[in-house]
């Protein structure tokens, strides 16, 4: 045991510089070779100490995380807040379109409308432009009927009496022609006699009892009606 002993030195020194190992790794070998049965021990000393840096470097990395959490949440914050503002322009652009979309429908049936009224003027400026002149001409036309009315029924075809016949016959002809020109221009003579009384086209002047006639029915014309296309 005494000589083990006095070569233990030696043999420290040869180990220490085969191997240049850390401070802490070089002790633990040492107390394993001087103890034996402790070499457990030491290595398990050695695989803390060496085990150390890892430890220390965990709470490094949770002190990061850490710092780097309020970050993260200011980016989730300015985020969602830039989120909401974009729907918010979003909304109200959208808003706008309808608006711009509303306008642009109702300036469209405008025109719409516009260009109907105009054809609609136009068709009654070309449909009524002589109405004026028509209606002054009217009281030509029953100057006439009445000048025909006048002769007598039995002298109208009788020998007896020829200039009678001849101007009877001059007055409807012109009569005739002129009802063709008012035809011509929309302008219609209405003979509503024995017809149902239309207050739309007809103005009562009186009424007569009539047992040969239904009740309403037009039985004397003081002065004939025209109708210009559909007035």
């Amino acid at each position: 045991a005494t000589g083990v002993e006095s070569m233990l030195p030696l043999r420290r020194v040869l180990l220490a510089r085969r191997l240049p190992l850390p401070s802490q790794s070089a002790e633990a070998l040492m107390l394993a070779r001087h103890r034996g049965a402790a070499g457990g021990w030491a290595r398990t000393l050695c695989a803390k100490a060496e085990a150390k840096p890892e430890a220390a470097a965990e709470p490094a990395a949770d002190a990061a995380e850490a710092e780097a959490a309020p970050g993260t949440s200011e980016g989730t914050d300015g985020d969602a807040a830039r989120v909401a503002e974009l729907e918010a322009q979003l909304s109200e652009l959208d808003e706008q379109l309808k608006a711009k979309h509303d306008q642009v429908l109702r300036a469209l049936a405008e025109a719409d409308n516009a260009r109907r009224r105009a054809a609609i003027d136009v068709e009654n400026a070309s449909k009524f432009s002589v109405g004026g002149f028509a209606k002054d001409l009217l009281d030509v036309a029953d100057n006439l009927g009445r000048a025909a009315d006048a002769v007598p029924a039995e002298l109208r075809d009788s020998e007896e009496a020829p200039v009678l016949k001849n101007l009877y016959e001059g007055v409807v002809l012109v009569d005739t022609v002129l009802h063709k020109v008012f035809s011509k221009h929309g302008l219609t003579k209405i003979e509503p006699l024995g017809e149902k009384f239309d207050p739309n086209f007809h103005n009562a002047m009186f009424e007569a009892p009539d047992p040969t006639k239904e009740p309403g029915t037009v039985m004397h014309v003081a002065s004939p009606g025209y109708v210009m296309h559909d007035r």
